[in-house]
């Protein structure tokens, strides 16, 4: 499927219900909010759950049309944003912090006219280590606002159109593709001013984003509490973690090897990351693994002078390989 993580489906719905049960979904459901909640540690950044009004909205009939799917996938059908959009939103998720900004979207059957909307995402964290744990992303379907003139209509309408081609931009790299948009950037920076006027969210339509993004978060926090894994959309720094961002746990997570990163900075040097093919090896789930020392795999059987070289290449900050007996 297009756009697809390669995220297993396990992975993708434990990514919910390990962190906020498995009675979350039909609570989420119940709000009157269009929203997609990502999991940027699984492979590819994919979309974990879907709200009803979200796949209402765009026209899906079902979300099994939209979970696994990679999180710019939101973004890819927007006719008129430009590639400044796009890189705004990017540039969020590595910064692991929260943007709000004007999208327009289309319908998935793109027979019904597009239609703007106000994108929030924002970053929802561990209340324990300060870990990265999903983005949320409420859209705000914004009310038209009356073109000024016939002309500025003509030319908001070259706009949509030919800007089009951008919600091909992040899959196609084709020098013919790119020379396409780019000619139609020109257009779209001359009507800055115009598009601003016909989009602009109201304030109304703001204090409903963030009316909606305090309520789905209030709902995450209480649903967190019947797992003891808390979470909350501020990060809280605990002494023995390291932060791994989310522009590098995209990266690692298509790794396909075992191997786990630790922080030597700190005094029992935590795992601050476990691949997928690690956890899968090792049987441990991957809450359980972040922030323990490595040793922890270790058993009676395991050798110690094994564990000393270990230790000993940490210190010197060198390389080591050797043969280890793990236990699951």
């Amino acid at each position: 499927m297009e756009g697809q993580s390669s995220a297993s489906a396990s992975a993708i719905e434990e990514s919910i219900n390990s962190r906020y049960s498995y009675w979350v979904r039909e609570a989420l459901d119940e709000l009157p909010y269009s929203f997609t909640i990502t999991d940027p540690c699984l492979p590819g950044h994919p979309i974990v759950f879907a709200s009803r009004e979200f796949l209402k909205m765009c026209g899906y009939s079902s979300d099994e049309d939209v979970i696994g799917k990679h999180q710019m996938i939101m973004f890819q059908q927007a006719g008129i944003n430009n590639r400044r959009s796009l890189l705004d939103i990017r540039h969020a998720i590595a910064q692991e912090t929260s943007i709000q900004l004007t999208l327009l979207n289309y319908h998935k059957n793109n027979l019904t006219p597009p239609f703007w909307t106000l994108f929030h995402m924002f970053p929802v964290f561990s209340k324990d280590d300060g870990r990265l744990i999903h983005f949320v992303g409420v859209q705000v379907p914004i009310m038209p606002k009356p073109t000024r003139s016939e002309s500025d209509f003509s030319r908001m309408n070259f706009c949509e159109n030919g800007l089009g081609f951008c919600r091909r931009e992040v899959c196609s790299d084709t020098m013919a593709e790119l020379e396409r948009i780019s000619s139609f950037d020109s257009v779209l920076a001359d009507d800055t001013e115009l598009a601003d006027s016909l989009c602009k969210a109201s304030d109304l339509e703001k204090q409903r984003a963030h009316t909606a993004m305090s309520t789905i978060l209030s709902m995450l926090t209480h649903y967190s509490q019947l797992t003891g894994r808390l979470v909350s959309d501020k990060r809280c720094c605990a002494s023995y973690m390291s932060r791994v961002g989310a522009s590098l746990y995209i990266s690692l997570g298509r790794i396909k090897q075992s191997f786990v990163l630790t922080d030597p900075h700190k005094t029992c040097v935590p795992i601050v990351y476990a691949s997928d093919a690690f956890l899968e090896l090792t049987g441990y789930a991957r809450h359980e693994v972040l922030g323990q020392n490595s040793r922890f795999l270790s058993g009676q059987e395991t050798d110690v002078s094994a564990e000393l070289q270990i230790r000993n290449s940490i210190e010197a900050g060198q390389g080591c390989t050797i043969c280890i007996l793990n236990y699951r």
